[in-house]
């Protein structure tokens, strides 16, 4: 039975890796996690505080845009897991 061949790889650059790589390795800033967990656990509590107060809290005139808000808020924080490395 033949034998497959198997495939050259091709070698790695050597270099500097361009302005991308170097962009895709600058670490974060240190108000990146906070600020997003941050979000996060603001629209949780924006949403768990609409349905304690019976609708009266955060916002009373709006009603249910309150769920609105709060999860926009924290689909910001999420939004933002997808930059965290």
């Amino acid at each position: 039975m033949p034998e497959s061949k198997t495939r050259r790889k091709n070698p790695k650059p050597q270099g500097g890796g361009g302005a991308g790589a170097a962009a895709y390795d600058k670490p974060l800033p240190k108000w990146y996690k906070p600020v997003m967990f941050g979000l996060m656990l603001l629209g949780l509590v924006w949403i768990i505080t609409y349905y304690i107060s019976q609708t009266l809290f955060p916002i009373p005139g709006i009603g249910g845009w309150n769920i609105v808000i709060g999860f926009g808020v924290a689909m910001v924080g999420f939004f933002m897991t997808t930059g965290w490395r």
